[in-house]
């Protein structure tokens, strides 16, 4: 009794906050016809937030990638000075508000800013351009791929890059021959959720942008616009891309898990 009544409960929450939202941005996203819905998402400044979003997130995925694999590998196989420290850096995102993070960076590459008369004078712009977008996603995405990995490689021990050493394997072929195949769906599932949030991350970046149409503004910052305007159909329109994103998201989520679990290695937990 208790079961069914705590299963009832879960699927009401879900259903809504949702099903429900789903079903009403999709409801809305064709209010005024298939016709309308693809002249939304065709154009020109639909297609290139798109573009920008896939872009910024194309970038931003294999930097934290690599970032994620050192800083997991650094923690979980070795033992150093400043160990604790490094694991609080990596999950500071968590705990830092994304529109601080964007003033953090405004602050460092504005014109204004600490770095930014000399990035002008030599001529790079990295706040209101696409470097800008790339640094807030990174920022914001940095920590899921090592947070994935770091209990993996903690779980699989050091016995067998132990043995590669003593067979004279170095220290990178031990790396990509032992450690990431034992890792590999932890590495993934890291991947998913950080190209995810790069996806959809609104707040860090918004303040970044400038909110220049065509060059600056991604998917989120393009429906802001759009809703703003009162353009509520257009809005809803390129919002239901971000949800077939999402949902590809989910679909693949739900593959690597249950990919792990059939060879009995869960991903590790959530941060």
């Amino acid at each position: 009794m208790l079961g069914a009544a705590l299963v009832a409960v879960a699927l009401a929450y879900l259903g809504l906050f949702l099903v429900i939202p789903l079903v009403a941005v999709l409801a809305q996203a064709f209010q005024n016809g298939v016709a309308a819905y693809l002249a939304a998402v065709r154009e020109p400044m639909a297609l290139a937030a798109l573009r920008l979003t896939l872009v910024t997130a194309a970038l931003a995925v294999p930097l934290n990638l690599v970032f994620g694999v050192a800083a997991a590998w650094a923690v979980a196989k070795f033992e150093f000075r400043g160990k604790t420290a490094l694991v609080t850096l990596i999950d500071l995102p968590f705990a830092v508000s994304p529109v601080i993070a964007g003033l953090v960076f405004i602050l460092l590459f504005g014109r204004q800013g600490t770095l930014g008369p000399w990035l002008a004078a030599h001529g790079f712009q990295v706040v209101f351009a696409v470097p800008g977008l790339v640094l807030a996603t990174v920022f914001v995405t940095l920590p899921f791929v090592a947070r994935e990995l770091i209990p993996v490689m903690q779980a699989m021990g050091t016995e067998e890059e132990e043995a590669a050493r003593l067979l004279g394997a170095g220290g990178w072929t031990t790396l990509f021959r032992v450690t990431l195949p034992g890792a590999k769906w932890g590495l993934l599932f890291g991947v998913i959720l950080s190209n995810a949030r790069a996806m959809g991350e609104f707040g860090a970046v918004s303040v970044v942008s400038g909110h220049i149409r065509g060059q600056t503004n991604t998917l989120p910052l393009h429906v802001e616009i759009l809703y703003n305007e009162y353009e509520f159909q257009s809005a809803f329109a390129v919002a239901s891309l971000l949800t077939v994103l999402a949902l590809v998201t989910l679909v693949a989520r739900a593959l690597v898990e249950w990919r792990s679990e059939e060879r009995g290695i869960a991903p590790g937990p959530r941060p």
